[in-house]
């Protein structure tokens, strides 16, 4: 094994333990893309700068070139013993092309190197990601327009609340995704500068054309402090950031599912190849593909508190804490794009249970705050209107009656503004088919936001 350069200052062979401590290549190996990428830029800039040969770039190309083939084959043997993925690449040119291969670095750190490397990577994630949460959301979609004209209770503290749209149910997580694809956009362009010609913290003494390889990578410009440049990983934070609430997102759309797939409500049948059984209990179907969604969010809020410990009490300047930025950043990915994965297969598959869900909609009074809006389109105080149906609605408890079922009388009783068009506004459908203000949860609305929906994600 060849000695590393910076070995020759100091003595004797680093510790066996040292070797297995401070090692990343195991981790980042999946940034070798992204390096030979960057080292291909920067070697093209060096000769522009006339700082390497034309001769001499062509034998880096190519034999960076063919590093890549035996990674992608499986050839390439990774050596722990050089540290990380960019000392792996380097070592492996010069053993193929020789005194070219050992110019490549000129000017150039690890330090700015992985800065650059895992913005890269980052880039290239998060637009899949972004193509992961419109797929979810065309799924979503897809499956609103199956049940828009179809009634669901909403609930607020868990209890019956209103009659809504089950497109309208459906739609609500559309909105929440957007705000996700929306997040990640933002996080793309932040990182999207290049820190490569910030050397190790300073800089370089040598003419390098930082906006030639800002621009060959496709950055939009280039970092304005050496010293920030290397040492930030806000964009990375960030990242993960979204990622959680991405995992957040998708870990109450498991909740909602899991609850409604139960045998105490009934609202929504899953398909049997995203169900488990019991070892034990045969009569079981469970929901683990959806506990599982649940219960990884509490990996990515794992490494974002990783991730934000890390960056919380580092002097200026890079320190080898951040090489452990990847482990968060890679868990983080790879989680939540399962996750999304997972969740959409799901949507597709899954139905709602229409006839059960009908057969109850009527329970729990969820017409009252109709009838209140009833009251005050007759002129009554909102406050008045509010315990004048607090009041029906205990007697018919005690009656056990529905508020469609009292008689004209006993609402003349309660208020004598009263009249029969009373029953026009009682009823889950009926309440589902009169709201009137935008964006709310009724069939109109709801299939105003469906078309909405196709055109934005058509636009994209």
């Amino acid at each position: 094994m060849a000695k590393k350069s910076w070995e020759k200052r100091l003595k004797g062979k680093p510790d066996e333990k040292m070797v297995d401590f401070v090692e990343s290549l195991s981790i980042d190996w999946r940034l070798y893309k992204y390096d030979i990428v960057g080292s291909i830029a920067h070697a093209q800039m060096l000769a522009e700068q006339g700082l390497i040969t034309k001769d001499e770039l062509a034998k880096i190309k190519s034999g960076l070139s063919e590093i890549a083939g035996d990674i992608e084959s499986g050839k390439f043997k990774f050596d722990k013993t050089y540290e990380d993925i960019h000392m792996a690449i380097e070592t492996a040119l010069i053993k193929k092309i020789g005194d070219a291969g050992e110019k490549l670095h000129t000017g150039r750190s690890r330090n700015d190197q992985v800065a650059t490397d895992i913005r890269l990577w980052l880039r290239d994630i998060i637009e899949l990601m972004a193509g992961q949460i419109a797929s979810l959301q065309q799924g979503l979609i897809k499956l609103a327009e199956k049940y828009l004209k179809d009634i669901m209770p909403a609930y607020t503290h868990l209890q019956r609340a209103q009659p809504i749209s089950i497109a309208a149910y459906i739609l609500s997580f559309v909105e929440q995704f957007q705000r996700d694809y929306l997040r990640l956009g933002n996080c793309s362009s932040l990182l999207n500068t290049s820190p490569l010609g910030s050397g190790a913290v300073a800089g370089s003494t040598l003419g390098l054309n930082r906006d030639s390889t800002a621009e060959q990578l496709g950055f939009w410009g280039i970092s304005r402090n050496s010293l920030d440049a290397v040492s930030d990983r806000d964009f990375a934070a960030e990242f993960i950031f979204d990622c959680s609430l991405i995992a957040a997102h998708l870990s109450r759309l498991a909740e909602d599912l899991i609850i409604y797939s139960s045998g105490e409500f009934g609202f929504v049948s899953l398909d049997d190849s995203f169900c488990t059984s019991s070892s034990m209990m045969p009569q079981k179907r469970n929901p683990d593909a959806l506990e599982l969604i649940r219960g990884k969010c509490g990996t990515v809020y794992g490494a974002l508190v990783g991730m934000l410990t890390i960056l919380k009490a580092q002097p200026s300047g890079y320190n080898r804490d951040l090489q452990e930025d990847k482990v968060h950043i890679f868990s983080a990915a790879d989680t939540t794009s399962a996750s999304l994965d997972m969740a959409e297969a799901i949507i597709s598959k899954m139905k709602f249970n229409t006839g059960k869900i009908s057969s109850g909609l009527d329970e729990g009074f969820m017409d009252a705050t109709a009838l209140a809006e009833y009251l005050v389109g007759k002129d009554v105080p909102f406050r008045q209107a509010h315990g004048i149906v607090g009041a029906l609605v205990a007697q018919c408890e005690k009656q056990d009656k529905k508020l469609a079922s009292l008689k004209i009388e006993d609402f003349k009783a309660a208020c004598d503004k009263i009249d029969k068009d009373v029953y026009k506004a009682l009823g889950s459908a009926n309440v589902a088919g009169r709201y009137a203000t935008a964006g709310a949860a009724g069939v109109k609305q709801a299939e105003e936001q469906i078309e909405f929906w196709k055109k934005e994600l058509s636009s994209r």
